[in-house]
């Protein structure tokens, strides 16, 4: 990296890598039902000034509500279990996603988590394009069949 591109002013030491430890993930975050939705990183808990982190668990067999993020995109990695995720005006569109796989959630889409497994909680990394959390739950009536949507 050119020298003139790197700053020459700033404290690396307070402003370099900060380390967020699991046990100081927080549930100070608005709450969608059926989730359980920990913050990690955000500009109020650690000065962050682009991004939201966390994490969220699903029970086994179970759904959040619909709900959406505002005008912040969602990033989704999947750590344990399966992911249905339904998605649209009524939730008409539906995908899977596993272990490894990411989900990208488009800024506003009304959208649902499943949890696909009957036995095992699913648990998800999460990134979001703001630095906190928007969470807007809706009530709306998903549709009864919603159509596949396969991602190859």
């Amino acid at each position: 990296m050119p020298d003139d591109l790197a700053p020459r002013t700033v404290d690396w030491r307070t402003r370099g890598i900060r380390v967020v430890r699991a046990d100081q993930k927080n549930c100070d975050t608005p709450e969608t039902f059926g989730m359980n939705r920990q913050v990690a990183i955000s500009g109020s808990r650690t000065g962050s000034t682009a991004l939201w982190a966390g994490t969220n668990r699903i029970e086994p067999g179970a759904a959040t509500g619909p709900h959406h993020h505002g005008h912040l995109e969602s990033v989704i990695f999947v750590i344990r279990a399966e992911a249905l995720m339904r998605w649209g005006e009524r939730l008409e569109f539906i995908t899977k996603a596993g272990p490894g796989d990411f989900l990208l959630v488009p800024p506003w889409l009304p959208h649902q988590e499943l949890n696909a497994s009957a036995t095992e909680e699913l648990h998800c990394a999460l990134v979001r394009s703001g630095t906190e959390e928007v969470v807007i739950n809706l009530d709306l009536q998903p549709v009864g069949d919603p159509k596949w949507i396969e991602w190859t």
